[in-house]
């Protein structure tokens, strides 16, 4: 099997770069080329990614939120047994922990699912395509807080994707 980018290798969509393969891993091959380069693929491999990454993320967080025993909750913690206190702790994480898994794979679905559609739309691949979608996705999210804050959610969406595309699209040196 030859491999992109490799010398020798050739990157020809369904072609050569499938030499050496059985019929069966050629077809699941294709298969699996054909699922994610359509826009359902997509949306659903970022909200998955973006599950997992939340959820990582959120049990970072949560682990280092908790109060020192100084305060009136943290009083509360340390009069427990040791059993009660770990159950707590352990609860809370989780819970933190699948709620930013949970935020992270919404957004993270609703924008490539929002920036594939206006890619095959406009049939371009450009940085304007990400900014619409940050913005859609952003407004959106805001939207049930009022315009005000959709406004702010779209501008700071279409800001931060911008950011990321220029970034990712800079020429490498």
């Amino acid at each position: 099997m030859s491999f992109p980018g490799i010398p020798g290798g050739r990157s020809v969509p369904g072609g050569s770069d499938m030499v050496g393969m059985s019929e069966q891993e050629q077809q699941i091959t294709k298969a699996m080329q054909a699922t994610m380069e359509s826009c359902a693929g997509k949306t659903v491999m970022s909200g998955v990614m973006g599950f997992a990454l939340g959820g990582a993320f959120g049990l970072f967080m949560s682990s280092m939120s908790y109060d020192t025993p100084l305060s009136a909750q943290g009083q509360q913690l340390t009069n427990l047994p040791l059993r009660q206190q770990l159950s707590r702790g352990f609860r809370d994480m989780g819970s933190r922990s699948y709620s930013s898994a949970k935020n992270f794979g919404i957004i993270g679905a609703m924008f490539a699912g929002t920036e594939c559609c206006i890619e095959s739309y406009r049939a371009k691949s450009d940085w304007k395509n990400g900014v619409t979608a940050g913005c859609i996705t952003g407004g959106t999210l805001g939207a049930k807080a009022g315009p005000q804050a959709a406004a702010f959610g779209c501008v700071g969406f279409a800001a931060f994707s911008a950011a990321i595309d220029a970034f990712m699209r800079r020429q490498t040196d």
